[in-house]
């Protein structure tokens, strides 16, 4: 099993990585703020135009340490990693089953299944809370249950699309009904991103990119190819396997975080800046709360219900992939999807 190893956030866009023996230094203006050994990494994400050594880049490489660069909004612009390894055999079985209809429909269908059956809970544990039950919460988790039902029947790929977005539209529309506090400035009407128009949405969007690039990271790591899913259609630069199965983790993850960092007042409103544009974005402390949190978040341990045995929820990713290349090598009769409980 991997171990669940730190992801270095660099911030400031006046840093720069170097390489230092085996170590990474994060220096500003020619002074290091940070050293941090090679073994105790898993990825570095940076936000903004952050500079890096081509000896760090190699080190990285080496040691299978993938660079993510995104824009200081979160937005996601290359990846740096070594040479692809893995078993070209796995990679070949995930090329055919990407080509066959009916093995396509059947692995999406459970990365539709994790996604709604998570959501549903989020849902259900949010009216479990309340001194008196919403009404329209409950008739939110009864029709995602009525979904998953009809998700156990068969269904091709464009029928498995249309439910999941059905499915999704359910949960967002009472997704508002989660937020307690600070209404005046958190509040939730819809989905919406490139860019993000409110303040929730724009927490959402950079959650849900640093759960992408945890995924992507762990389908590497198994010899999977990132880039060839089965429920999203492949378009080039885009990471559809990773964007399959982030589907199961989003309400687990990333949803309950920033319902959390809201409702606990970890984030304020003058933490959020809107644009010339219309889009919102988050300051760099704000940014970096986040980033805290989310760290932490990785570290706290649940009960896998496949595998019957507690784990840091930052390895979650990593199971599911090592579950996923089992299941296209043949091992396991269907894809056991992440589902909270």
């Amino acid at each position: 099993m991997r171990r669940l190893l730190n992801t270095l956030y660099v911030t400031n866009p006046n840093a720069y990585l170097a390489r230092d023996g085996e170590t990474v230094h994060v220096r500003v203006e020619q002074v290091t703020k940070l050293k941090a050994p090679i073994h105790t990494l898993s990825g570095i994400v940076c936000f903004g135009h952050i500079l890096c050594s081509p000896s760090c880049m190699e080190l990285c490489a080496r040691n299978g340490v993938t660079l993510s660069f995104l824009t200081e909004h979160g937005r996601f612009m290359a990846r740096v990693h070594g040479p692809v390894s893995g078993n070209v055999l796995l990679r070949r079985a995930q090329y055919r089953a990407a080509e066959d209809p009916d093995r396509r429909a059947d692995l999406a269908r459970g990365f539709v299944l994790g996604k709604v059956a998570n959501a549903r809970t989020v849902l259900q544990r949010s009216n479990r809370d309340r001194e008196t039950p919403d009404p329209d919460l409950t008739d939110a988790v009864d029709r995602l249950a009525d979904a998953l039902s009809g998700l156990q029947r068969d269904a091709t790929l464009d029928s498995l699309r249309g439910q999941e977005g059905d499915a999704a539209r359910t949960y967002f529309a009472v997704f508002d009904k989660l937020i307690t506090v600070q209404r005046d400035a958190f509040w939730f009407h819809e989905r919406n991103r490139r860019p993000p128009l409110d303040n929730v949405n724009a927490l959402l969007s950079f959650l849900y990119t640093l759960a992408t690039h945890d995924v992507s990271s762990a389908l590497e790591g198994v010899g999977l190819d990132p880039a060839v899913g089965f429920l999203h259609a492949d378009r080039p630069g885009r990471p559809s396997l990773a964007l399959d199965m982030v589907e199961e983790f989003r309400p687990y993850v990333a949803d309950r975080l920033a319902l959390t960092l809201i409702n606990r007042e970890q984030v304020r409103a003058k933490g959020f800046v809107q644009t010339e544009t219309g889009g919102v974005t988050m300051d760099d402390d704000t940014r970096k709360e986040v980033l805290v949190a989310y760290q932490k978040r990785k570290q706290e341990e649940i009960r896998h219900p496949f595998l019957d045995e507690r784990i840091p929820i930052g390895l979650l990713p990593h199971v599911q992939a090592l579950l996923l290349a089992r299941r296209l090598r043949g091992e396991l009769d269907a894809y056991p999807p992440f589902l909270w409980k």
